[in-house]
């Protein structure tokens, strides 16, 4: 017999999220992204904002994450990322995930597989609608430790903001082949979640604290995790992230995961568009 204490969970932590997607639609001020605000997928926590990079930029990410689950294997990740703002609404991005799993007593390292993502911004946020992006990831399995098959997984964003303080709604969803997942930055079959964060401006610190539901697999058991962190810009092209995750069930989950990095903007001369001068003369 089935258990139905997985579908009681969900349904108890639907309620708070049906009144999550209600204040996104209550009017907020609309505010200019500053870098360390730019919530990026697990840095430092697993939700991200609806708003790509700054058209025609770059950044470069670096977080190393340490999982520790319920059975005491862990996991090192190191998971290096590039986001392009290619269009004024849009970025596109690559993750090469490297992985130190325990198994068998001992730690093997190797490649965790290679994931290209895309990100597209519908609006910017209003009085009348929060802002709200799709983005598309597909995770190819390239490498010892890259897990079975390629999947493809489609994320809706919601970000609303009022006064110094954000509310963020994700969800998404996995197709393809559910067989041996990715040691590190695996693509779940599905999750969900919401994230509040608070903006100290005097000291460029960002707070943060989400909770999240999430299934591997179709065959495992949902996870119900909680998870906080912080993002300080160091100067205006150079941010850190810290986080933690800790499982809010006893019988699915990580122990705890902890993750630390950085980002670094920047921008190649050669790609920026040429401005004209009314004669038509090249600056």
């Amino acid at each position: 017999m089935v258990s139905n204490r997985p579908r009681a969970l969900l349904g108890r932590w639907t309620s708070p999220c049906l009144v999550a997607a209600g204040l996104m639609l209550s009017p907020g001020a609309a505010q200019a992204q500053i870098d360390y605000r730019n919530l990026d997928d697990d840095r430092p926590t697993l939700i991200e904002d609806a708003y790509p990079a700054e058209r025609f930029a770059f950044e470069f990410l670096a977080p190393w994450r340490y999982a520790r689950d319920r059975t005491g294997a862990t996991v090192h990740a190191f998971v290096p990322e590039i986001e392009y703002g290619i269009l004024r609404n849009a970025q596109l991005g690559l993750k090469v995930p490297i992985a130190g799993a325990e198994t068998g007593g001992r730690r093997d390292w190797g490649l965790s597989g290679l994931r290209i993502f895309a990100l597209y911004n519908f609006n910017t946020e209003s009085r009348g609608l929060p802002a709200l992006s799709l983005r598309t990831d597909v995770s190819l399995p390239l490498g010892s430790l890259a897990g079975d098959g390629t999947r493809v997984s489609v994320k809706a964003i919601a970000t609303r903001s009022w006064g110094r303080n954000r509310l963020h709604l994700n969800g998404a969803y996995t197709f393809g082949t559910e067989r041996r997942l990715a040691a590190a930055d695996a693509a779940n079959k599905w999750w969900y979640g919401a994230a509040v964060d608070r903006t100290l401006y005097r000291q460029s610190i960002l707070l943060v604290a989400e909770v999240y539901a999430l299934r591997p697999a179709t065959s495992e058991p949902t996870q119900l995790n909680a998870s906080i962190g912080t993002r300080y810009q160091v100067t205006p092209y150079l941010v850190f992230d810290a986080g933690v995750t800790r499982r809010l069930r006893r019988v699915a989950g990580p122990d705890y995961e902890i993750t630390v990095g950085f980002s670094r903007a920047f921008a190649i001369a050669g790609l920026l568009p040429t401005r004209r001068s009314p004669a038509g003369a090249v600056r």
